[in-house]
């Protein structure tokens, strides 16, 4: 099975079952991998929306069935090169989409994100690369 790093936006779907469209159908025989921000990213939304122990049950029934991509140095040094780089374009992006990005990149593994704005410095200048767009 070939790895795919979900974005925080398909990994949501994905665990709420609707997921839909192309994207959904290009998932089909790939893993499905996870970084560390997005499961903090989830974790937060529990949090703000205050869900109850029934759901916060499902989310940690889904999360469990999926491999987390640790920060590591790896990452991290990615991580600080993306950042500079989009400084010193005058174009800073946001922190976790760098950090997501900066996973992808130390993993050679696609983004599945329906957030193709988000990421596409990424692509141009780093070759991060979306599933379905490559």
């Amino acid at each position: 099975m070939q790895p795919v790093i979900l974005d925080t936006d398909v990994a949501s779907l994905l665990h709420r079952r609707k997921l839909t469209g192309p994207l959904g159908t290009r998932l089909i025989g790939r893993e499905p991998l996870i970084s560390f921000v997005t499961f903090g990213e989830l974790t937060k939304w529990a949090e703000i929306r205050r869900w109850g122990p029934h759901r916060r049950q499902e989310l940690a029934g889904w999360l469990s069935g999926i491999p987390v991509l640790p920060g590591d140095e790896a990452v991290a040094t990615i991580w600080g090169r993306l950042s500079a780089e989009a400084s010193l374009r005058g174009r800073p992006r946001p922190v976790n989409d760098m950090w997501i990005a900066a996973c992808c990149l130390a993993y050679e593994a696609p983004l599945a994100t329906l957030n193709l704005k988000d990421y596409e410095d990424f692509t141009e200048h780093h070759g991060l690369r979306i599933l379905g767009t490559q």
